[in-house]
């Protein structure tokens, strides 16, 4: 990349720059563990996948895990066969996806707009908060992303520049792909809507598009999604087992259609979407008073990069602000996309006075508030802050750490500023390489042991010995992942009678060497509560240990009991 074309800019400092943010973005790879939400499921499922062979259908402990498919639990495994590493593999999708998306959105603004605003837009998805968080995030969503944004490339290629059925093929294969990576992966194929209107409105003359050429799209998609559904479906519909047929119909409808149209979880209101754009989006959705008339105008000018651009990432929010399950990741497909229609404009945008204006205040906001915070987690009083830490098992310690971590970060995004001087976009990938420098290197890594579990397994190992056996009542995945030897289960979904049922058997054939591990809210009739030990809290739970003698003699469950417990 060039300079970043602002006046009085050195030379050297796009490539600093650049060089800062491939940092910040690998900062902290390999410094903790899987924590939730997610993360903890999805690694379990992968390293499932490396000890047993079966790729197919992901397991979360004995039962099939039918709400993602397997793609993205795929290159986890595969990672970890280039690194034998899971704390470094776990994250290693989500970091490759981040660079190719950076990547891809340089070289098509470089196709559509020219060298010169490469770097703004590449620069400028890099400084919205959401990117780099989901970057170093082990979630599907950077990956998904990912691929959308490589369709996209293809796909824009093929309406603008080139029309060639290799692009187009290429494009529909990424959406079929990331349609077996996320339900939702199919969605850079409403560009082609927007498409349609330029064509009838636009007065330039556009590339030719064979009818023949839709032969090549369709194979691609068909190519992309039938990686895992083609092996899935034959596997599944040949086999007699009814969990596998329950599987399929679960992913085919259950979590696509119904999921879509009838969510049963994250129901919000339909301006859910524009509180994640307002936080998450920052600092560029503060110039959106600037470039909603700059694009609004190119737009009537039948602009077709715009029109692409910018109609399909609409059509993506009314999707899903259709939908009533909303969560503020599944807009993030549209950011690589409107990061790259403002990089032609941000040149002129950041040479006006309100422009700088704006972004100097947001940088010191941010170094206001996470100076602030830091100086009260290490000088407020000790109660004060220990009601804060309550429910997550940190302690102390680790507040100081994060209060020092935070103090560090707002010094050092101050000596970059100053440093800037008046070059406000050069602050801003600074200050954001040190945010996630910071988040990498200290803040995550403070709150892992606690966040992910590995201290409270540490203390049941302990506490139960190297000989015991141990099973586990109302887990979550980062307690089987945690855990310090192979751990019994008894489903993840089942109904609560039916799991204590199978607890009461198994403790009985050993009680003097087996111990149940469990949510101290889901103690069951039969355990006798003096006899059950508090290991402590993770995750705004408190756990218990029971140990086999626990179980009061000749007691039964009743069959209609149930735990009177708040899902996580």
């Amino acid at each position: 990349m060039r300079s970043m074309h602002l006046r009085l800019a050195p030379r050297w400092q796009t490539p600093l720059l650049a060089a800062l943010m491939v940092w910040a973005l690998l900062a902290g790879l390999g410094l903790r563990e899987p924590m939730p939400a997610d993360e903890p499921r999805f690694v379990l499922a992968a390293r499932t996948m490396v000890e047993t062979g079966q790729w197919l259908f992901p397991h979360r402990g004995t039962e099939l895990y039918a709400e993602k498919p397997p793609t993205f639990m795929w290159l986890q495994a595969a990672s970890y066969g280039m690194v034998r590493s899971w704390q470094v593999a776990f994250l290693l999708p989500s970091l490759l996806a981040a660079l190719l998306t950076l990547w891809l959105s340089g070289d098509l603004v470089r196709r559509l707009w020219g060298r010169r605003a490469v770097p703004y837009a590449v620069f400028g998805l890099f400084v919205c908060l959401q990117f780099a968080l989901q970057a170093k995030r082990a979630q599907i969503d950077m990956v998904l992303v990912g691929m959308t944004t490589l369709s996209l490339w293809a796909l824009l290629r093929y309406l603008l520049e080139k029309p060639s059925p290799w692009l187009l093929a290429l494009g529909t294969f990424a959406a079929g792909l990331g349609t077996v990576t996320k339900g939702v992966g199919f969605l850079p194929l409403l560009v082609f809507l927007p498409w349609l209107w330029v064509r009838w409105k636009s007065p330039q003359t556009l590339p030719a598009h064979r009818g023949a050429h839709a032969l090549a799209g369709v194979a691609g998609f068909l190519l992309g999604a039938g990686v895992w559904l083609v092996p899935m479906l034959s596997v599944a519909l040949t086999s007699a087992d009814p969990a596998l047929h329950a599987y399929a119909r679960e992913m085919l409808f259950k979590q696509t259609g119904t999921r879509y149209a009838n969510a049963w979880h994250h129901v919000k209101p339909a301006w859910y979407y524009l509180q994640t754009m307002l936080t998450l989006w920052l600092p560029g959705v503060l110039l959106a008073p600037w470039l909603l008339p700059a694009w609004w105008r190119r737009l009537r000018r039948v602009d077709p990069r715009y029109a692409l651009l910018l109609g399909w990432a609409l059509l993506v929010l009314v999707f899903f602000s259709a939908s009533p399950g909303k969560r503020e990741v599944y807009i993030f497909p549209m950011l690589p996309a409107l990061a790259v229609a403002a990089s032609p404009l941000l040149p002129g945008l950041l040479r006006r006075r309100g422009v700088r204006a704006v972004l100097w205040t947001y940088l010191s906001a941010l170094v206001l508030v996470t100076g602030a915070l830091g100086a009260w987690l290490l000088l407020a009083p000790p109660e004060r802050v220990q009601a804060l830490l309550d429910g997550r098992g940190m302690d102390m310690a680790t507040a100081a750490r994060m209060g020092r971590w935070l103090l560090g970060f707002a010094i050092t995004a101050l000596v970059a500023m100053v440093s800037a001087r008046r070059h406000v976009a050069a602050a801003l990938v600074a200050v954001t390489a040190a945010l996630w420098t910071a988040y990498g290197m200290g803040f995550i890594p403070a709150i892992s042991p606690d966040s992910s579990a590995r201290a409270l397994m540490q203390r049941v190992g302990e506490r139960i010995g190297p000989d015991a056996e141990l099973a586990m009542l109302g887990w979550r995945e980062q307690h089987l992942l945690q855990a310090d030897r192979p751990v019994t289960d008894f489903g993840f979904k089942q109904p609560w009678v039916d799991q204590w049922q199978h607890a009461h058997a198994w403790l009985l054939e050993a009680p003097g060497k087996r111990w149940l591990f469990l949510r101290k809210e889901a103690i069951g009739p039969c355990l006798d509560p003096a006899k059950v030990i508090d290991i402590g809290a993770s995750n705004r739970r408190d756990w218990i240990l029971a140990p086999g003698g626990a179980w009061i003699e000749g007691c039964d469950v009743p069959a209609d009991w149930s735990a009177d417990v708040s899902e996580d």
